[in-house]
């Protein structure tokens, strides 16, 4: 249906913000609300701290709230907890480390009891020892492997630790209705289930509640707040506003404005790395919108290359052409990852082989890329970002680990790449010289093995189990180590490999249809 535009005399009407409220009215009403909870009982609060508006908004309400209460009734402490993946945004993460020194130092400052903390994945958990360490494919809507190890599993430890401290915790967030439908369906679902006003249950955290002062704010709203209300631990909200539209394609971030207008609410900054969008809309703006910031460029080209989209269709004959739709067909990463799983195993999917993490070369070729990038950047970039660390020296020492005790990569390159890419020594010196095979002899058998890649990682696995157990008084498992070595690679290529797993799964099929329960359960049992 065809909307019929406004007479040329009407003049569309803004909107106004807080439903028609003042900010005052909204704002006292708010933080009487905060201290009337907070000084309700003895459970210590924990506020989400992202730097983006929201949160600094709730962050704001809370800290004004406390200032007009007595010094003896601010006994309990308020934990501001923001979690760094590693790999956000640069411009983004220093804006939020330096806002937490300056949120401890004012709190100290004004005698409140509030107390910053910058959380952080474990080295294991890290977005680059899984991609590059142990392989696993950039992320995917069906294969969103970071947003647990990255995001939740810092925060809800931290929680966790303040319940068994206490008891039980409180969480205030900056989470709104407005956001999305997903988002307010969720809120009303919880709303439902409220043990006490204005405070939900936690679905995923026993023991926690949540506490959403800005939950019926809208985009507006928020950053009218922030824009009349001064940032009480010194920092400078007008600055923050110049980051979102920095981050906007068009530059702007309106306010209060007309129903036509788009606020500048749906700037979403996040990791640098994320390929669960199609485009990484916020740096690029902020890259086409500054000058100062072109040095991200490195960062944008290397999110693109860990991006691997399927490809449209390019046949005007075909009638999806018409539509703009794209085919189902093979990811175009698969040739960069194993045709078996990170177990070694071959898994079909309509009699096709489900691909596992990145082949070793690529592996390689993505620490090549990240290294160079944090080289060229530390050389060009503006001074206060030339110390830039996209990738830390723990990391490093962790996917050295993997690659060489748990893949078997006994040529233990990492220390050559990190040389080639930086022109620095890496710092640590060599491994253990039983378990890392010198590069001349690993040059000798890739010579033997020609093009046999899987003949030639067999080997090497083999002669890595070997140099592992050589030294050991007692060598219990030695032979099953061997054993999956073999299992692994005795292929003769991957055509090779589903045949075999189609056979294997037609012997299955055919021999349990002509077995009795008893007989198939004996089938199944370890031999």
């Amino acid at each position: 249906m065809t909307m019929n535009p406004l007479p040329l005399d009407i003049t569309p009407v803004p909107r106004k913000p807080f439903g028609g409220r003042s900010l005052a009215e909204v704002f006292d009403e708010l933080t009487e609300e905060v201290r009337e909870l907070y000084t309700a009982d003895e459970v210590p609060w924990v506020i989400g701290y992202s730097g983006g508006k929201d949160s600094t908004a709730v962050l704001q309400l809370v800290w004004s709230a406390l200032k007009e209460l007595p010094a003896e009734q601010r006994t309990k402490t308020v934990h501001v907890i923001s979690t760094d993946t590693l790999v956000e945004n640069p411009v983004v993460a220093a804006w939020v480390t330096a806002s937490l020194t300056a949120m401890e130092k004012a709190a100290a400052e004004q005698e409140l009891p509030v107390v910053p903390h910058r959380l952080t994945p474990e080295i294991k958990d890290t977005f680059w020892v899984n991609l590059i360490g142990r392989g696993y494919p950039a992320p995917r809507p069906k294969f969103r492997w970071c947003t647990e190890r990255l995001k939740i599993k810092p925060s809800n430890a931290f929680i966790r630790s303040v319940v068994a401290a206490h008891g039980e915790a409180i969480m205030v967030l900056g989470i709104r209705k407005s956001e999305s439908q997903t988002r307010a369906r969720a809120m009303e679902k919880h709303e439902r289930r409220r043990v006490r006003d204005r405070l939900s249950p936690n679905a995923n955290l026993p023991n926690s509640l949540v506490y959403s002062p800005v939950e019926d704010w809208t985009n507006d709203d928020v950053w009218e707040f922030l824009m009349q209300e001064p940032n009480p631990w010194g920092y400078n909200n007008h600055d923050l506003l110049t980051m979102y539209q920095g981050a906007s394609a068009d530059g702007e971030c309106p306010l209060v404005v007309d129903s036509t207008t788009p606020s500048c609410g749906s700037s979403r900054f996040g990791c640098w790395t994320c390929t669960l969008v199609e485009q990484d809309k916020s740096m690029s703006a902020m890259i086409q919108n500054d000058e100062e910031k072109e040095w991200m460029q490195p960062l944008l080209d290397l999110r693109d290359k860990l991006d691997a989209p399927f490809g449209f269709v390019e046949s005007k004959d075909d009638p999806e052409y018409r539509k703009g739709k794209r085919l189902p067909h093979p990811r175009p990463d698969k040739p960069a990852r194993d045709f078996r799983r990170m177990n070694g195993k071959v898994m079909l999917f309509n009699d096709g082989a489900i691909h596992g993490p990145y082949l070793q070369e690529f592996r390689e070729g993505w620490l090549r890329e990240l290294l160079s990038a944090q080289t060229w950047i530390r050389a060009n970039a503006p001074e206060h970002v030339r110390g830039i660390e996209l990738i830390t020296l723990e990391e490093l020492r962790e996917i050295r680990r993997i690659w060489v005790f748990d893949k078997h990569e006994v040529e233990d390159s990492l220390p050559r790449l990190y040389k080639d890419s930086t022109g620095e020594e890496f710092p640590d010196g060599p491994l253990d010289e039983q378990l890392v095979m010198a590069s001349d002899e690993m040059e000798l058998l890739k010579e033997v093995c020609g093009d046999d890649h899987l003949h030639y990682d067999m080997v090497r696995e083999l002669l890595s189990v070997e140099r592992k157990y050589r030294t050991m008084t007692r060598r219990a498992g030695l032979f099953q180590a061997l054993e999956g070595a073999v299992a692994k690679g005795y292929y003769e290529d991957r055509d090779d490999a589903v045949d075999f797993a189609l056979r294997k799964k037609k012997w299955r099929t055919d021999l349990t249809q002509n077995l009795t329960l008893d007989e198939e359960n004996e089938l199944d049992a370890p031999a």
